[in-house]
């Protein structure tokens, strides 16, 4: 199989063959073409000045304590504790679905959990704060 593998801008042809690999050309990397914009079509003035756009849903202020963040991004599949709940280290606090699997989000020390942040089925990003402790 033939591979072209860009590398600190650099692109290298391989190939590999029963495990082993033989680079078979190397050469700079072009920057990608960006597409060429068609030429704008006339458009009416509009009659009045358009509406600023909405603003973004405030965000949720979170509780100060620790916070236990999202490790991948997912979906909110299943939250298994309550605000108030007493949790030990280990125990479990979200599922969170990604790639058609569970991953399990654990408490990283004992304590209260004081606010959760997030809802079933709720999209999160790694980093985003699931629930405070």
């Amino acid at each position: 199989m033939k591979y072209k593998i860009t590398l600190k801008g650099k692109t290298y042809e391989v190939e590999v063959e029963r495990g082993e690999a033989m680079v078979l050309d190397e050469y700079e990397a072009k920057a990608p073409v960006p597409p060429v914009a068609a030429a704008p079509v006339a458009v009416a003035a509009p009659a009045a000045a358009a509406a600023p756009a909405a603003a973004p849903a405030a965000v949720a202020a979170v509780a100060a304590g620790t916070s236990v963040d999202a490790p991948l991004p997912g979906n909110i599949f299943a939250i298994k504790v309550k605000e108030g709940d007493a949790v030990k280290a280990g125990d479990v606090l979200i599922v969170i679905e990604a790639m058609k699997m569970e991953n399990e989000v654990c408490a990283p020390s004992d304590g209260t959990v004081k606010q959760i942040a997030v809802t079933k089925g709720q999209m999160v990003a790694t980093g985003d704060t699931l629930v405070v402790i």
